[in-house]
């Protein structure tokens, strides 16, 4: 995940940018839940620090930090952003980590799928304060900035938003990290021989599947529901698609599935995982997603 074309005039940030770039594009993707994004506004910070007179700038990083932030609360009080009107479910963009990533991430479980979820649900200014505050350690007199709010106003939405996000975490717990690869393994050996019994065997019998094709690939429009529905669809769908390959990466710091075709993925897949069975399945086929995997 590059930067894109920059000016071919000298960096006046040096090799510093490349020291703070991970925080910039990580706070932008964490509030955006889109990779390509969180490119763009990495760029325009980079832009906006190019432009800049830094030598009177005490703390860097979070002179880059609120930038982006600042530049992203604007997203995403647009109507651009809003997803009222994206075709059937709306999922983050998949962000590719670990040792195939391109370029440096900042991971921890603000980047899961679950979360960035979770942070959907906040408003704007809640998203905002919480991922300044509760993730790169942004004091409050600059939020404050960045939201237009006074002090206690902005330690209020953080506070808010945190009670929200812990909430959420206790409702619906998460397995290991370790117990999800071995869960994806196996249904991956399932999903390639076409064993229904065996899939049906992994996923709750309550379980949720949502697959987001943003009206640019064939995909249900409503989340299914049932273990053993979930897992005929998905093998009629694997008959229909023949993939050459499954591999098992890491999206957003957790195990996750990638399905090729043709040289090109067709869908990256993670799970909710519960008690040792899959209680929610997300699938991202929109190709506008994909592209950068």
């Amino acid at each position: 995940m590059g930067d894109g074309h920059q000016p071919e005039h000298h960096d006046p940030l040096g090799t510093t940018w490349q020291t703070h770039r991970p925080a910039v594009f990580g706070v932008a993707y964490r509030l955006l839940g889109s990779v390509a994004d969180a490119e763009d506004v990495t760029q325009d910070v980079w832009l906006r620090a190019a432009a800049t007179d830094l030598h009177d700038i005490a703390d860097l990083r979070s002179w880059l930090v609120t930038v982006a932030a600042r530049r992203c609360y604007d997203i995403l009080k647009s109507a651009r952003h809003r997803h009222e009107t994206y075709v059937g479910p709306w999922l983050p963009e998949p962000l590719l980590t670990g040792p195939d990533a391109a370029q440096p991430v900042l991971v921890d479980e603000s980047v899961s799928t679950a979360m960035l979820l979770v942070m959907e649900e906040l408003t704007p200014p809640e998203r905002v304060a919480f991922v300044l505050h509760d993730v790169f350690g942004t004091p409050f007199s600059h939020i404050a900035d960045v939201l237009d709010v006074s002090q206690p106003s902005a330690r209020q939405l953080a506070s808010r938003a945190r009670r929200r996000v812990t909430q959420a975490k206790q409702t619906t717990p998460q397995a290991s990290k370790a117990e999800r690869e071995r869960i994806l393994t196996v249904f991956r050996a399932a999903y390639e021989t076409g064993d229904l019994a065996a899939l049906v065997k992994l996923l709750h019998p309550d379980a949720v599947y949502l697959t987001d094709g943003g009206g640019k690939a064939f995909a249900a429009r409503k989340p299914i529901h049932g273990g053993a529905r979930i897992a005929e669809v998905m093998l009629r769908v694997a008959h229909q698609w023949q993939p050459d390959r499954i591999d098992l990466t890491e999206i957003g710091g957790e195990p996750a599935l990638a399905l090729h075709k043709d040289g090109r993925v067709l869908a990256v897949d993670t799970v909710q995982i519960a008690n040792g069975l899959i209680t929610t399945y997300r699938r991202v086929l929109n190709p506008d997603k994909l592209g950068h995997i």
